[in-house]
């Protein structure tokens, strides 16, 4: 009788530990779902949709790697709120086609889980919801402390940086990044440019 209920209980905890590590996978995907819809609806009107009604974020961007079939919708700010359901515009930098270095952000177990697939010389398309577009080329990658990226967001350049936690496979979060720097591709930067 013992040895049942030691074993149930152990049965039960495992399905709740599992539903809780479920949750988060599921909530990322629904999330998304709705946020492309919102993005959507921004690219079509040209106003700011909010993906469900008590949102304090709004889609800006959606950011792809085709080669992998990643995608995924960029929030406006990078609170942790907002990176619960998707990556961040990291604030006080340029909006993406814009000089300077965008940087987007976002957890390595759900919507950045791809940037560990992401090779030199990947495009990366980021689509802005005012529907202008922008591709850019990865081209080197880096590690650092989460305090000492080294990064500057005026810098001359025309540059894309998305930030995850480091190491991908790791259980518990540490205060190493990842980040995948891309620059925008010349053709493209040049016609932003002269416009």
């Amino acid at each position: 009788m013992r040895r049942s209920a030691v074993v149930i209980i152990l049965v039960l905890t495992g399905l709740v530990l599992f539903g809780q590590g479920a949750c988060i996978h599921v909530k990322a995907l629904v999330a998304q779902l709705l946020l492309q819809r919102a993005f959507d609806a921004t690219v079509a009107t040209g106003l700011k949709a909010k993906p469900w009604s008590w949102a304090d974020t709004w889609p800006i961007a959606r950011i792809e790697v085709k080669r992998l079939g990643a995608s995924a919708i960029v929030l406006a700010g990078s609170s942790g709120q907002a990176l619960a359901f998707g990556p961040g515009h990291v604030e006080f930098t340029p909006d993406a086609g814009e000089r300077g270095v965008v940087i987007y952000s976002a957890h390595r177990d759900t919507h950045f889980r791809f940037l560990q697939h992401v090779t030199i010389g990947d495009e990366i398309v980021v689509t802005r919801n005012d529907g202008k577009v922008f591709r850019y080329r990865a081209d080197g990658a880096s590690i650092v402390r989460f305090d000492a990226s080294g990064i500057d967001p005026l810098s001359g350049g025309y540059e894309l940086v998305l930030s995850t936690c480091w190491p991908f496979d790791a259980a518990t979060s540490g205060p190493m990044r990842y980040l995948l720097h891309a620059t925008l591709i010349a053709d493209v930067a040049a016609a932003w440019a002269n416009e």
